[in-house]
């Protein structure tokens, strides 16, 4: 993931910071408790894509 994409890169519901998870290629919405897929290197910013984090879920 580029670290530059990255740094402007923000959740389209809050538009707070994300976090990027490597080892499950997603970028997580702390505010939100959402985390967005990344697919082929494409993050998908889309609400209807993205996964609830369950409350056990460390963050």
């Amino acid at each position: 993931m580029d670290s530059k994409l990255l740094d402007i890169l923000v959740c389209p519901i809050c538009k707070g910071p994300l976090v990027y998870h490597k080892t499950t290629q997603e970028l997580i919405c702390k505010a939100d408790k959402l985390a967005f897929p990344i697919r082929d290197d494409i993050p998908v910013m889309l609400e209807g894509e993205a996964r609830t984090l369950a409350e056990d879920e460390a963050i």
